[in-house]
């Protein structure tokens, strides 16, 4: 089986390695590119939740697609729209401009959700943790390259970033093109409109609470994440540079925790207490940036912070595809990308709007608290399987 995986887990991971790098040029430099064309903190999170909102709206459409026509045509599509997204961003000339390269990227970004179900095509149930694990791999790779990208060429301009980042996810889409293979078979999807299939699935106890966690698990990091470069600008008067290299080395932390502890610490204790882990380190770390005043306390406290997104991230994505059937990991992953969307919609606003209004200090306090909260519900969850898992 093993044999059987290698190279198309290879592929998968080195698709999202190079979109990620692209993506991750974007995230510490769009609060200060938004501010060059007079955008409030607030504007800056509804550019963030812009994207998520359309990517609420589209995910589960394209999870549906993939059920029907296969992963690769779906993934494919998503990286090509944004690029389309970057090009946008590249010659904005206004506010206006900014919200519809969000827009575009969002509604076609189904890239990451696409990804999640193709690694359970080809992985068993017992395996995906640690696939989930590669995954968060090129994700921690892709945010090491890419924050730094961003650092080194914003002493160009900051268009520059948004250049390189388009040319990466052309090379990303190129091959996913030439050299990604199909795992469904059309015999085997579903049928009818694919936003009817949520409450459905919502009727089902296991599925409902993994969502719900989904939720507040997602919420809460992008109330961090997308408060990140605002903060350490505000406490620390950090620019586009500085910004960058803190979040290639929180990206080091996280790409060895996943690709190299995630393994065998699961095997060890299982994904539920993994998960359980890693919201305890995440809300332990993120109180702690939060009260940090120097910049050698601040870097400290991220890596508690660290170690729990790395045994947070892949299990959460594991436990989402035990909640459902093989033939159905399409529709699962869109409703789970789905219900993410709608946290990272929220995270930005609530994490900006309360840092403009209250201060850099509240988004951090917050996400630790409703990290606090997955972790009372997450008692629950029963590492089985499909069904089972509550």
């Amino acid at each position: 089986m093993l044999r059987l995986v290698t190279r198309p887990l290879l592929i998968i991971f080195l698709t999202i390695f190079v979109n990620l790098v692209g993506f991750g040029i974007i995230i510490p430099l769009l609060p200060f590119y938004a501010q060059t064309f007079g955008a409030s903190p607030l504007v800056i999170g509804l550019l963030f939740a812009a994207f998520s909102l359309c990517q609420l709206l589209a995910a589960p459409a394209l999870g549906d697609l993939s059920d029907r026509y296969g992963r690769r045509p779906v993934l494919i599509f998503s990286l090509a729209g944004t690029v389309v997204s970057f090009v946008m961003l590249a010659v904005a000339h206004s506010i206006a401009m900014l919200f519809a390269a969000r827009i575009v990227d969002g509604l076609s970004g189904g890239n990451i959700s696409t990804a999640r179900a193709y690694v359970a095509d080809i992985t068993e149930p017992k395996d995906r943790a640690r696939a989930y694990g590669i995954i968060g791999a090129a994700f921690g790779l892709g945010f090491i390259l890419g924050p730094a990208l961003s650092g080194v060429l914003s002493g160009i301009s900051y268009t520059a970033p948004i250049w390189a980042a388009a040319g990466l996810t052309v090379v990303a889409t190129v091959m996913a093109w030439l050299w990604l293979p199909e795992t469904v078979h059309r015999a085997r999807a579903g049928s009818g409109n694919p936003f009817s299939y949520l409450p459905e699935l919502l009727t089902r106890p296991a599925v409902r609470r993994i969502l719900t966690i989904d939720f507040i698990y997602w919420l809460a990091f992008a109330t961090f994440q997308t408060t990140f470069s605002l903060f350490v600008a505000r406490r620390f008067g950090f620019g586009v540079a500085k910004t960058g290299y803190f979040f290639a080395a929180f990206g080091v932390l996280g790409a060895v925790i996943q690709g190299g502890f995630i393994r065998p610490i699961v095997k060890r204790i299982g994904d539920k207490p993994t998960f359980l882990l890693g919201l305890g380190f995440s809300a332990l770390g993120l109180a702690a940036a939060a009260l940090a005043h120097s910049v050698a306390l601040f870097a400290l406290a991220l890596v508690p912070l660290a170690l729990g997104m790395g045994f947070g991230h892949p299990t959460m994505s594991s436990l989402v595809s035990l909640a459902g059937r093989d033939d159905e990991q399409g529709r699962i992953q869109g409703a789970a990308s789905a219900i993410e969307s709608l946290g990272r919609t929220i995270g930005p606003v609530w994490g900006n709007a309360s840092l403009q209004r209250y201060g850099e200090s509240t988004p951090y306090i917050s996400a630790a608290a409703l990290l606090v909260i997955t972790l009372l519900i997450s008692l629950g969850i029963d590492g089985g399987d499909h069904d089972q898992v509550i």
